[in-house]
């Protein structure tokens, strides 16, 4: 069997995932998952969940392709990657949170992801005899990094009483692949996890963890220990930056806080500001 692509089932380089192993790895009584879906191509699994979250799918669907053709990213850049050289999922999730605490939901799902690369990777290089990680760290609000680099994007879109999270994480790529030379991927920071399968299983449990605490402490950042472990991987915090706001203007100052509301406090010309929308450039 192919993909479109003519990328065949048989290349060991990237083999597929299989539905039936990760729905029994993750779908459990009591847990978050309870659906884990698996489709060769699809255009965006963001826009097929939000489909199925407004017609009543339940909390814990996981929707997972192996080629994205119309995937979107922060501020609506275009995310593709050839088949199956990265995970390309989006979840749904519908938290009983106060609204004003949703604005964590992005930066969670960053951490949960991040953290999850973080452990897969060390144990990837122990088993190749060697003490080190892909030193993966968060721009904020949520896009993971090595260094100057983007390793993966999250998009999370507010549907009636739901959020679909989608996640966009290269990981096979390499250098002649890239969307931009911007990015990177695991493979090209020495980790080429060629079975995707346990990473995107770590990541779901590293998200149904950092999820199931903040949702049960009604979204709080502080006693979930949300904001703390946010910040230590945040390397936005103590750089200057420039920020592109929403309406056209460029904000630009020292970033001195993550704030309890998950907003980026910038101090500029004109005293501290709370950023919560905008594409933030690191000055060097």
């Amino acid at each position: 069997m192919r993909l479109d692509g003519g990328v065949s089932y048989s290349d060991l380089e990237r083999p597929p995932l299989h539905e039936r192993a990760l729905s029994q790895a993750l779908v459990r009584p009591g847990g978050l998952w309870r659906d884990v879906r698996v489709v060769d191509e699809t255009g965006s699994t963001n826009a097929d969940l939000a489909a199925e979250a407004r017609e009543g799918a339940a909390e814990g669907t996981v929707l997972v392709t192996e080629l994205q053709t119309a995937g979107r990213g922060r501020l609506g850049r275009v995310w593709t990657a050839p088949p199956r050289s990265g995970l390309m999922f989006s979840l749904l999730v519908r938290p009983r949170v106060p609204a004003t605490r949703l604005g964590w939901a992005p930066l969670l799902t960053g951490l949960a992801v991040a953290s999850a690369v973080r452990r897969m990777t060390e144990t990837f290089f122990a088993e190749e005899g060697a003490d080190a990680a892909v030193d993966v760290r968060l721009k904020w609000p949520n896009d993971l990094m090595v260094g100057d680099r983007k390793l993966a994007g999250v998009l999370v879109e507010k549907v009636d009483d739901a959020l679909v999270v989608g996640v966009g994480l290269n990981v096979g790529l390499k250098a002649a692949e890239l969307p931009v030379p911007t990015a990177t991927s695991l493979a090209i920071e020495g980790a080429p996890l060629s079975d995707r399968a346990p990473l995107l299983r770590a990541i779901l449990r590293s998200f149904e963890t950092w999820y199931g605490e903040w949702a049960a402490l009604e979204g709080d950042p502080e006693s979930s220990g949300l904001r703390t472990a946010y910040k230590e991987l945040c390397v936005t915090l103590g750089r200057t930056v420039r920020v592109e706001l929403p309406d056209g203007r460029a904000l630009t100052g020292e970033v001195t806080d993550i704030d309890a509301a998950g907003l980026l406090v910038v101090s500029g010309p004109g005293g501290e500001r709370s950023v919560s929308a905008g594409d933030v450039v690191h000055v060097r």
